[in-house]
């Protein structure tokens, strides 16, 4: 198997989850490179308040240099919200993801969310700002992916790709997440005739039950599955991103109170093997 396989942010933080009062892992930053390295991976993400601790503590200087010499090539750093709203609302954090990507080198992709809220009717409304971000990600070597979710603005795959085609700029894509794939209802056939392989700047593994549990924000946070230990069609969605042409790292994102509970060597390696027998 030759296909390289990332460690999402969450999937090497240990005891962290998104919309805690802290997202920050309680995991010292080299300890999880190395972690990360020996489970296989060759690449792993970073949150903004795991960049931020890093500037403030070791050094941007010394986690780059700690992931290539373990070879870690592929980086991802995230989440820039909001950025569709007035410059004061975002800006800061987006600089600090622009820094935190020129120090690694380029980062494969900062990620893009949105607010959990209704769906837009017409999600091309957001191509002005999106554009702005893939014009500025360009200029530092990087590029911008939006995550579309079930519980979004941005609720689907299909849509996302409406809002790719309409900004129309080279640095601005998606994230594929099956979860939300899933969890949206999004069939195979919708996202093979709505995505083409030059919007797809990631692609993530996961699975799940076959219903949520909580609300689907509860859901996505607490009760992910590893590929192959829910009723996910692991192998189909992969198949269907190598039919769309897709040639890039398979991202592994594992949110769940069992991969919290475990030490992350364990839940990397376990993430890992799950992954690598699907692919």
């Amino acid at each position: 198997m030759t296909e390289a396989i990332v460690a999402t942010c969450w999937t090497s933080a240990g005891d962290a989850a998104p919309m805690r009062a802290s997202e920050a892992s309680p995991v010292d930053p080299l300890e999880r490179v190395r972690a990360v390295a020996e489970a296989g991976y060759r690449g792993m993400g970073w949150v903004l308040e795991d960049l931020r601790a890093i500037k403030a503590g070791v050094g941007y200087a010394a986690v780059a240099e700690a992931m290539a010499a373990v070879g870690l090539s592929h980086v991802e750093v995230e989440l820039v919200g909001e950025w569709w709203k007035p410059d004061e609302v975002w800006r800061g954090a987006w600089k600090e993801l622009l820094e935190a990507s020129d120090a690694f080198g380029g980062a494969a992709m900062i990620k893009a969310g949105t607010d959990q809220a209704p769906a837009l009717e017409d999600p091309t409304v957001l191509a002005p700002a999106f554009r702005r971000l893939g014009i500025e990600a360009e200029a530092h070597g990087t590029r911008v992916a939006l995550e579309p979710l079930p519980f979004g603005m941005v609720a689907s795959m299909p849509a996302g790709a409406e809002l790719v085609r309409a900004t129309d700029h080279p640095a601005c894509g998606l994230v594929v997440d099956y979860w939300h794939i899933f969890r949206a209802g999004t069939s195979f056939s919708d996202v093979v005739n709505n995505l083409t392989p030059e919007m797809i700047f990631g692609v993530e593994l996961n699975d799940a039950d076959a219903e949520p549990i909580g609300t689907l924000f509860e859901d996505t946070r607490d009760r992910r599955r590893y590929p192959g230990e829910g009723v996910q069609d692991m192998h189909g969605f992969v198949q269907c991103m190598r039919d769309l042409g897709y040639q890039g790292a398979w991202g592994v994102e594992i949110l769940s109170e069992e991969h919290r509970s475990l030490s992350v060597a364990e839940g990397l390696r376990r993430a890992f093997r799950a992954t690598e027998a699907i692919l």
